[in-house]
């Protein structure tokens, strides 16, 4: 008999896991709950996907026997608090959130308190190039035996620690970095743009970083932003809770948290609409130039 996964939060990665899961030897169902299947299309969509639509979090907690949480960062305790009141003892969690390594140790003593097997993940890099392969370091106690079922399932998670906190202390200094990248870079060349100089700037950038293509990773940079400044907000307040976990005020993280939800609430109003992953960083940019000359 095979396991039942159940997945907690059927956003761009938590689809990305059911889909890519769905048909894997030893799995013999995905129950899935969100928030949004309150709306009818999306828990039919869902379905064509092939997932079981569970009603509510106890209702999935009861046929998991593996759960996994792909919710956004804000909602990584909340999760995992409402799954120890439903999940049965000698299951399982994985916690793929980035959440910082407190909010993983709480979240790990919640399910660990009622029989739960808690281990986390730091998701290394963007989900979706890699889909279920995407690079996962894992920690907790029960690290190596989850890590070799998912092994058998062709992912690529690697165990860093028996201790809970480990894994997310890695992920959250490294997405401080790469949201610091994708937030000044937005700042960077759209200041470029406003006074015309960037074909003065980007060449100087790729002088000095010559292994990094300016033109097009800026491209990549604002479109991914603009697409989930939302999720990388949340999740750089919780790199800012990990950096004041390290005592240190957080003063970086916390702006690129304030940059990555500034640039997510112009999305909102509408800003960038029309545009797309292929659309250059100057379309991304002019659009926010524009909205700058609206308030003038």
């Amino acid at each position: 008999m095979g396991i039942t996964l159940g997945i907690v939060g059927y956003g761009e990665v938590g689809g990305i896991f059911g889909r890519g899961l769905l048909h894997k030897d030893g799995i013999d169902a995905v129950w899935v709950w969100d928030l949004k299947f309150a709306d009818a299309a999306a828990r039919a969509a869902a379905e064509a996907d092939g997932m079981r639509v569970a009603p509510n979090m106890q209702a999935l907690c009861a046929a998991a026997d593996l759960t996994i949480s792909a919710v956004t960062a804000s909602s990584t305790f909340a999760v995992a608090e409402e799954a120890a009141r439903h999940a049965r003892p000698g299951t399982r969690f994985l916690d793929l959130n980035s959440a910082s390594p407190g909010t993983k140790q709480e979240a790990g003593a919640a399910l660990e308190a009622v029989g739960v097997a808690y281990v986390e993940a730091g998701v290394m890099t963007s989900v979706p190039p890699y889909g279920i392969r995407v690079p996962m370091l894992l920690g907790g106690a029960q690290a190596g035996a989850l890590a070799t079922t998912l092994g058998a399932w062709g992912m690529d998670a690697r165990v860093v620690s028996p201790r809970l906190g480990v894994a997310s202390a890695i992920k959250m200094s490294r997405s401080i970095m790469i949201k610091g990248l994708e937030a000044l870079v937005i700042e960077s060349y759209t200041t470029a743009r406003r006074y015309g100089v960037e074909a003065h700037v980007l060449p100087t950038l790729q002088e000095t970083f010559p292994q990094i293509d300016w033109e097009r990773q800026g491209a990549y940079f604002f479109s991914r932003v603009v697409q989930h400044g939302k999720r990388r907000a949340e999740e750089m307040r919780e790199a800012a809770r990990t950096v004041h976990e390290a005592g240190f005020e957080p003063l970086m993280t916390a702006a690129i948290a304030s940059k990555q939800d500034w640039v997510a609430r112009q999305a909102q109003a509408g800003v960038f609409d029309g545009l797309n992953g292929q659309s250059l960083w100057q379309a991304y940019a002019d659009r926010l130039l524009g909205q700058a000359g609206n308030h003038e």
